[in-house]
């Protein structure tokens, strides 16, 4: 009797315990931790002196000091909150909110939604790449039932977002077992993210005392391990930097607030010089991570002049990055779509509209406004050709019109585990379709062989020794925009004993002739590799020259100079636009044989982008085969046009 009668004491006291968020009560350790980091003399809180001497109360004080607050000014504006009735969430936000009330979330979204238990289980790992997990940690499903709240006005969201927030923070201390969610840059998302949360839910019923408590306990806990961490040099840096400096000015009644401020403003202020070379481009150069160091930038900039800290950062900060925002106009493609150079993906066409739009407000930009309005407000860019030289990135374009024939080359630096291998390649655009797109990158974690794949030289439009990874060793040699002709030349001291030059001139707009040049002592195969998009190819062994086979719009031809020795050979070909997929393709290249004792040995293609017919276009050399590659002289005959094309290295 009496072992019944203590399980019924203790069942009904259980309730208590795990509930106590339901009911308003903090637990008294935590509010009391939360009560010893803030600063309560602050104005404001100091008329809450009475109430936070008594542990019952201090929570809802607190509650209600923050809600009636208007010190502290957001990008989440909670006055509008009534406005946004209907309007705040899409379809997708709607599906995946309401599949959070299930538990079923969100990782990396290249993977279907997962079940992650009744008792959620944080460290759910549906499948090998480690990206789920991290980006779990992320909650952006979270941000989706913010909106769904706000669109809907229905309490579940904000309920269950409050239970899923206190159960996260109560299973999730800050060691060694728990790494999967505290790796530094799932710790400043957060840190970014959650201040917008706080702004969508903060006015709801269901943010309980409990919820607050345990929501600005675990944001100090977040600030208070950003200042231990600092990726300089890498966007990690950009986004610990950025969730320190929004906890900092969206709750300045921590008592270290302030110094936390200051050292977020130092590191972006610091990183926007290391980070961004002086043609705009950030370091890693791939465009996803350039467009998110952007947003990474300015965010804590807007945040900071909306709080009246316009000492933050000066004029030049807010210059690097309208300098930043000129690269996509620059090396994006005609449709918007992005080239795939490293770990860039090449998104959707049209996707950088409305960038463009508040780039063209924000530093008074009509080049802007006219990609944001497709042509229909503002000026074109003044220029078809652009030449980033300290990033190794270069673009040629017949127009601005989205059927425009577009080049862009890569030959740049070591962007470090973003960046590929690839100097001397290109994507090549025309028509409204990508007619020989990079591979891309395909996956991150869990499949090292598939990365690798992607990864290698020989999958570029490139030159390799031996089938060898190249080095990074780039030069720019001749930049020469112009009306009718625009020749490019680089080179890349691509492996030991063989520098890799190439010269690309794109003649009336129109074609393209590219000259490479292997040059050194270096011994062994030397091949030119091409890939196409998907589709079929028309390989012709007889001429060597190979060309896309779409049955519609434009095409591709690949035609070399035919040389002794000269030999064509398909490869395996993938590309991966879709995170986790990938598509076969045709792929191919171009092999001679560079002996012991020969000094250089010259590749000459004719990359001709074509509707319906390929131009009739003959090709001449017009010097010696033994060149050292500092010169080149073509005729090139169309129909009745005979055109001498040349250029000399000083």
């Amino acid at each position: 009797m009496k072992k019944i009668l203590l399980i019924a004491c203790c069942i009904s006291f259980l309730p208590q315990i795990t509930s106590a968020h339901n009911n308003g009560n903090a637990p008294d350790p935590a509010i009391e931790q939360l009560l010893s980091r803030l600063d309560t003399d602050a104005p404001g809180l100091a008329d809450y002196a009475k109430a936070f001497k008594s542990k019952k109360r201090a929570a809802k004080a607190l509650l209600s000091y923050y809600r009636k607050r208007q010190s502290v000014q957001h990008p989440v504006v909670r006055a509008e909150k009534a406005g946004q009735r209907g309007k705040a969430a899409s379809e997708a936000d709607l599906t995946t909110a309401n599949n959070a009330l299930d538990h079923i979330f969100v990782g990396q979204p290249a993977y279907p939604p997962h079940f992650c238990g009744e008792d959620i289980n944080w460290n759910s790992r549906p499948v090998p790449d480690n990206e789920w997990v991290w980006q779990l940690n992320r909650m952006y499903f979270w941000d989706a039932m913010a909106r769904a709240y706000w669109h809907t006005g229905d309490e579940k969201y904000a309920r269950e977002w409050g239970e899923q927030l206190f159960d996260w923070t109560e299973k999730n201390p800050n060691d060694a077992a728990h790494d999967y969610a505290w790796r530094s840059i799932e710790t400043g998302i957060r840190g970014y993210r959650w201040t917008g949360l706080f702004q969508y839910f903060i006015d709801s019923p269901s943010f309980t005392p409990e919820v607050l408590v345990a929501f600005l306990n675990s944001c100090y806990d977040h600030a208070s391990f950003l200042m231990t961490k600092y990726r300089s040099g890498s966007n990690w840096g950009l986004m610990e930097a950025e969730g320190l400096a929004f906890i900092a000015i969206t709750f300045p009644e921590f008592k270290e607030a302030a110094v936390w401020r200051e050292e977020a403003f130092r590191r972006l202020n610091k990183e926007i010089n290391l980070q961004v070379y002086p043609d705009g481009h950030q370091r890693e150069l791939a465009m996803g991570y350039h467009l998110g160091c952007i947003q990474w930038f300015i965010r804590t900039y807007e945040l900071a002049q909306m709080n009246g800290l316009t000492d933050a950062f000066p004029a030049s900060y807010l210059e690097r990055i309208e300098k930043m925002s000129e690269v996509p106009m620059k090396l994006c493609l005609p449709d918007g779509t992005n080239v795939q150079f490293g770990d860039a993906w090449a998104g959707k066409p049209g996707q950088h509209r409305d960038r463009f739009k508040t780039w063209s407000e924000l530093f008074e930009r009509d080049d802007f406004l006219y990609l944001a309005t497709e042509g229909a407000e503002g000026t074109p860019p003044a220029e078809t050709a652009y030449a980033l030289p300290e990033s190794g990135l270069y673009s040629l374009r017949s127009g601005w019109d989205q059927d425009a024939i577009c080049l862009v080359l890569k030959c740049g630096p070591d962007g470090g585990g973003h960046c590929q291998p690839d100097n001397g390649t290109f994507d090549l655009y025309a028509g409204g379709r990508n007619l020989m797109p990079d591979g891309g990158s395909y996956i991150y974690s869990g499949n090292p062989e598939g990365r690798a794949w992607f990864r290698q030289t020989s999958v570029h439009q490139t030159l390799t020794l031996n089938g060898a990874n190249s080095e990074y060793a780039p030069s720019l040699l001749l930049w020469e925009p112009g009306e009718d002709l625009d020749i490019l030349v680089v080179q890349n001291e691509s492996y030991e004993g063989l520098t890799h030059r190439r010269a690309v001139i794109f003649v009336d707009k129109s074609y393209f002739v590219i000259v490479d040049d292997a040059i050194g002592e270096a011994a062994g195969e030397v091949d030119l590799h091409f890939q196409l998009a998907p589709g079929k190819a028309v390989f012709d062994q007889e001429q060597l020259q190979v060309a896309s086979g779409f049955s519609e719009g434009w095409n591709v031809l690949v035609r070399p100079l035919v040389r002794e020795g000269l030999s064509l050979a398909e490869e395996e070909g993938h590309v991966s636009f879709i995170y986790t997929q990938k598509e076969d393709r045709p792929a191919f290249r171009y092999r001679r044989i560079k002996n012991a004792g020969q000094s250089a040995i010259r590749f000459v293609s004719l990359v001709v982008p074509f509707r319906a017919k390929v131009p009739d276009l003959q090709v001449r050399i017009l010097e010696d085969e033994n060149t050292t590659g500092d010169s080149f002289k073509v005729e090139i005959t169309e129909g009745n046009k005979v055109s001498v094309i040349s250029y000399e290295l000083e």
